[in-house]
C-alpha cells in the first residue's frame, strides 16, 4: 500500500527518503515487506503522498514485534513444530542465541536497522525460543559450522557466553548440537543455511531458506525430499553431539 499512494503520488523512493529521513534501501525495504515502518515514518509518508490517513490505519494492523516479510508464516509453524532441524554456517542459530548475541547480529544490520526496530526484532527472537521448553518438547537438532562458533560476534565475553548456553541446551534430552569441521572434504551444506520443520504429527514438512533479502518458503516435492536427505547427510558429515561439545568447551576455555 506504502508503494501504491508513493506511485499515485508521483513520488519516487528517493524523495520519500529525503522527506522522512531514510534512505531509499530502507523505503523499499519497508515496501517489499521486509522491514517495519516505524510510526515517524508512517506520519510523514501519509502526509507526503496524501494517504489521508490510510497509511496511519494500515500500520496500526502491525503488531510491534512483525518479524521480515517472509518469516511471519515460518513463525507459526514453528510455534507447533514436532520437530525442528537446522543447518547455519554464518552465525548461531537463532533458537541458540543469548540476547546479548542476538542483539550484535542485529547490529550487524547492513543498512543498519534503527534502536527501536532492533529491541522489537530481539523480543521476537527471545519469545521464540519458549518453543523449546514446550510440552511436548519438539525434537530440535542443528548442525553448526566451527567457523561460526569461532567468529566473536559482540566480543569474546558475548561469544563465550552463547556457547556456554549452547552446551546447556544441548544436554536436554531432545536437543542435539552437532559441529561441522572445517576440514571436510565433500560438503552437503555448499548451498546455504536452512531449516526444517514438521508438524501436525509429522503430516506436514516444510523447509525454510534465507539468504540476502529473500526469505521463502519450500512446500512441495522433489524439493522436501531433497532438503531433508540434504540434513542427513550433513549430520553425518558432523562430529557427533558428544564429540561437538568437548570441541566446544575447548573452544570456552580458550576465550
Amino acid at each position: 500500500m506504502l508503494r501504491f499512494y508513493r506511485e499515485r503520488a508521483g513520488l519516487s523512493q528517493e524523495k520519500l527518503a529525503a522527506a522522512t529521513g531514510y534512505s531509499k534501501s530502507q523505503v523499499a525495504m519497508i515496501e517489499r515487506g521486509e522491514r517495519r515502518a516505524l510510526e515517524h515514518f508512517v506520519a510523514v509518508a501519509d502526509v507526503e503522498l496524501g494517504a489521508q490517513g490510510a497509511l496511519l490505519e494500515l500500520a496500526k494492523e502491525v503488531p510491534p514485534g512483525s518479524a521480515p516479510g517472509g518469516f511471519e508464516e515460518y513463525m507459526r509453524e514453528e510455534k507447533r513444530a514436532v520437530s525442528i532441524a537446522g543447518y547455519e554456517c554464518r552465525v548461531i542459530p537463532g533458537l541458540l542465541q543469548t540476547p546479548e548475541y542476538a542483539r550484535a547480529v542485529f547490529n550487524c544490520a547492513t543498512p543498519p536497522w534503527s534502536d527501536e526496530e532492533r529491541e522489537s526484532m530481539l523480543d521476537g527472537r527471545m519469545a521464540r525460543q519458549a518453543v523449546l521448553h514446550r510440552q511436548p518438547p519438539p525434537l530440535v537438532s542443528f548442525v553448526v559450522e566451527m567457523a561460526t562458533l569461532t567468529r566473536p560476534i559482540g566480543g569474546r565475553r558475548v561469544l563465550k557466553d552463547n556457547l556456554i548456553r549452547m552446551l546447556d541446551l544441548g544436554r536436554l534430552r531432545h536437543v542435539e548440537i552437532q559441529v561441522m569441521p572445517g576440514d571436510v572434504e565433500a560438503h552437503a551444506g555448499i548451498s546455504g543455511p536452512f531449516v526444517l520443520l514438521e508438524t501436525e504429527k509429522r503430516k506436514n514438512q516444510l523447509v525454510y531458506v534465507e539468504a540476502q533479502s529473500n526469505r521463502y518458503l519450500l512446500t512441495e516435492q522433489p524439493d522436501l525430499g531433497d532438503a531433508f536427505a540434504r540434513y542427513g547427510i550433513l549430520r553425518s558429515q558432523a562430529l557427533s553431539s558428544d564429540a561437538s561439545a568437548r570441541w566446544i568447551e575447548q573452544v570456552v576455555r580458550e576465550l
